[in-house]
């Protein structure tokens, strides 16, 4: 039966339809739970004991799906465990139970604490909710249209936003991913510094390094752009930037100079 289930039926496993798989294999539910718990003690990739770890996969924490002219923000939560106090040891600390002074004392230590774990859990969970409405409220025109309409965007700004320290907010964004209708991004990826851009606008640093990245690439091999000409080309759209910086860019991007980039004969 687990073989009929990876073969055809790995959606509702997927979407833990599993009622629905046992009126589509037409098997008792007991039998199905047997069989899914064994699928999903499988390897996926047996294959990997005998090459590298390859890339990383990156499980988004915080999903904006599309509803209209607006967009929902969903946290994943599928993996997180539920956490609980157990009963008894709240049981413990009453004085009729038979427990020791010392005993009760420390129990009292040790649930205040897990109960400040659980609050800090809840908290740091509202603190991302927060800071992705207020990414969402300043990238709207991001979301709606892609990478180009990134707009510049600040810690400290959307910090004072959401009401708490920049740090928290920089805490709480580390290593946390968002899925967007233009991929997966790293939540920092939209905390973008400004650069001087056309009519005395804004452009985040993070699309005049895609120019940059653009310009070389479409470059001819034999003939490739010095940083001086890339920086005139910049100027010319208006974006206030200085060679020393296109060098500083082209760096951050790994990308060879002009002498090493020259395709020869």
């Amino acid at each position: 039966m687990a073989w009929q289930i990876v073969s055809g039926y790995m959606r509702l496993v997927e979407t833990r339809q599993l009622k629905e798989l046992a009126r589509a294999l037409g098997r008792p539910q007991e039998h199905i739970d047997i069989a899914v718990g064994m699928i999903r003690r499988l390897n996926p990739r047996p294959g990997i004991r005998y090459s590298g770890a390859g890339a990383r996969t990156v499980e988004p924490d915080v999903y904006y799906i599309r509803d209209g002219e607006d967009f929902i923000i969903q946290m994943n939560d599928d993996d997180l465990p539920q956490l609980r106090l157990n009963a008894q040891y709240r049981k413990m600390l009453d004085r009729d139970n038979g427990a020791t002074k010392e005993v009760r004392d420390y129990v009292r230590e040790r649930y205040s604490s897990a109960i400040q774990l659980m609050k800090n859990i809840e908290q740091r969970k509202q603190t991302i909710l927060k800071v992705c409405e207020a990414i969402k409220r300043r990238q709207m025109e991001f979301l709606m249209m892609g990478l180009d309409y990134l707009k510049p965007m600040m810690i400290k700004d959307v910090a004072e936003e959401v009401g708490v320290h920049p740090s928290t907010v920089s805490r709480a964004v580390a290593s946390k991913y968002a899925h967007t209708p233009h991929g997966v991004y790293e939540l920092r990826y939209f905390f973008s510094e400004a650069v001087q851009g056309p009519s005395g606008g804004e452009t985040p640093l993070l699309l005049l390094k895609r120019k940059v990245k653009k310009m070389i690439e479409e470059e001819d091999a034999k003939h490739p752009l010095t940083d001086e000409q890339i920086t005139a080309r910049l100027q010319a759209e208006g974006i206030d930037v200085t060679r020393r910086t296109v060098a500083k860019y082209r760096e951050d991007l790994k990308i060879p100079s002009t002498h090493q980039r020259r395709v020869r004969n």
